[in-house]
């Protein structure tokens, strides 16, 4: 027989922006809260959703390969409120209520099991309250059953990128909708659930760790390609949780992260989740002790600065910028590192990309320190010679605002004598035959620091630079000449010959 629906008084979870631990979720920071309200989101971005990994009358599969009958009437029977049980038999309920959560629908059509969908997502609202509460610690038996219908629901085939629809590069995304998954009014619910179970007091790493193993950690971190803005927000915070927490699992998530960088630089080039992993990354980095291990320098070489390669950059710059500069402020010896590998992968004709790595350039040289500038001076100001004559005025301009940071100018100007002679024939070209005039202002009041800095050094850079002019139009007046001789020895050649 079905089991009758128990008309109780529903019940809101009692949520406050920051919880007892401190911690603001990031369903709120994105204006998504847990609410006991049926949440429908519509489905408007693509035309396909995720396969619906286990039906309602199905066998379910763990993923440890033990199997859960359905219920014997082909739907998911409706359960008690905890507070309506003796406590006695809570942890019994929390069971079955883990288990009717391992079913999954179709969410592609609003109107299809209404009934269920809504039995399940008020289970899920009531197995977050009661984890986030502590009004009853979890047993490990069900701990272990929890992670697992946490794996079913979470763990998923992602639907194809809107790149992979259209066959084109899915780089400037920030103009289009984000996609949003249809189911997310559970996903939501079993994020907030794991996050509540990880952030919990009352859960103990050397027993969690158990469930939430390498596997676990693999399977989440795959999950970061997710096209959900929102999905990606939950897993960033409950990973870096999770980094926090688990210390056995430190080096391994280091490790992991490593590898998906790796795939997207040398590989794919697409991936969704870059900028989320990034900013974990910033807060571990800034963890780091000191002497910095020679593991953690390796990462800055292999991965970090080879994420300025792909195109994609503008995606996760931001992010990326943060965590360089994290390194260079823990170790002011790696700023030589750093704006060589800027170098090395500076763009040649992506004016976009020249900015976003001038920009950058400053932040690090903001932090860098004398001896560290004069290792790598010659290269960077011959780079930024040739960015102040970009024809791209965004570009000509950022470079010129470097002259705008009172450290970078106390730097240049305790080695004018060799950086003025790389940048002087730069400042003059912009003056006589920059098209852009704010280019042009800011070039002159450029020129005008040089010349009040060292006037004797600025005249012989001046003297130097009309001798080359001078030597330059006379070569120019030489090429001309023989050029015609030539082209008056060969008509002469041909009459001659007719």
């Amino acid at each position: 027989m079905l089991n009758k629906f128990m008309k109780r008084g529903q019940r809101k979870p009692s949520k406050s922006d920051t919880d007892t631990y401190g911690f603001t979720p990031p369903g709120n920071r994105n204006s998504e809260s847990v609410s006991t309200s049926n949440v429908v989101v519509n489905h408007a971005s693509r035309g396909g959703a995720p396969p619906v990994a286990n039906s309602i009358g199905q066998q379910q599969q763990t993923p440890s390969g033990t199997s859960i009958p359905p219920p014997p009437t082909g739907t998911i029977e409706s359960l008690p409120m905890f507070r309506d049980v003796p406590v006695s038999e809570r942890q019994h309920l929390f069971l079955r209520k883990c288990q009717v959560c391992r079913f999954q629908f179709d969410f592609t059509d609003t109107l299809k099991m209404v009934r269920e969908k809504e039995i399940k997502r008020l289970n899920l609202v009531e197995l977050v309250d009661y984890v986030q509460s502590g009004s009853g610690k979890v047993t490990e038996s069900n701990q272990d059953e929890m992670i697992q219908m946490i794996s079913v629901n979470i763990f998923r085939c992602l639907p194809p990128s809107s790149h992979e629809h259209t066959g084109t590069e899915n780089i400037e995304t920030e103009e289009e909708e984000p996609y949003l998954d249809p189911s997310w009014s559970h996903l939501q619910l079993v994020y907030e659930l794991l996050l509540r179970y990880v952030v919990s007091s009352d859960t103990d790493a050397k027993v969690a760790k158990r469930y939430i193993n390498h596997s676990f950690v693999l399977k989440l971190l795959d999950m970061f390609d997710s096209e959900d803005p929102r999905e990606r927000e939950y897993l960033k915070t409950i990973l870096h949780r999770i980094y926090g927490k688990f210390m056995v699992h430190r080096p391994f998530i280091r490790k992991a992260i490593n590898n998906i960088f790796y795939r997207f630089i040398y590989e794919t080039q697409r991936h969704n989740g870059i900028g989320e992993l990034l900013e974990i990354l910033g807060s571990i980095i800034n963890g780091f002790a000191l002497p910095m291990k020679e593991e953690h320098k390796l990462f800055l070489v292999r991965a970090l600065i080879p994420l300025h390669k792909p195109k994609s950059i503008a995606m996760y710059h931001q992010q990326l910028s943060y965590c360089i500069t994290q390194f260079v402020e823990k170790d002011n010896k790696l700023a030589d590192t750093v704006i060589r590998g800027l170098l090395k992968y500076w763009p040649i004709t992506n004016c976009q990309k020249e900015t976003l790595f001038l920009g950058e350039l400053e932040e690090v040289l903001e932090a860098t320190q004398a001896a560290e500038f004069q290792r790598c001076m010659i290269p960077l100001f011959r780079q930024i010679a040739r960015c102040l004559n970009s024809p791209h005025f965004q570009t000509a301009e950022r470079a010129l605002f470097l002259w705008n940071n009172e450290h970078i100018v106390s730097l240049i100007a305790q080695n004018r004598n060799i950086i003025l002679p790389i940048v002087f024939e730069a400042l003059e070209n912009n003056i006589q035959s920059h098209w852009n005039q704010a280019v042009h202002g800011l070039t002159v009041n450029v020129r005008k620091m040089f010349q009040e800095m060292d006037f004797k050094l600025f005249e012989e850079c001046q003297k130097q630079f009309a001798e080359k002019q001078a030597n330059s139009q006379q070569a120019e007046e030489q090429r001309q000449l023989t050029w015609q001789k030539i082209v008056d020895a060969a008509g002469g050649g041909t009459h001659q010959i007719h």
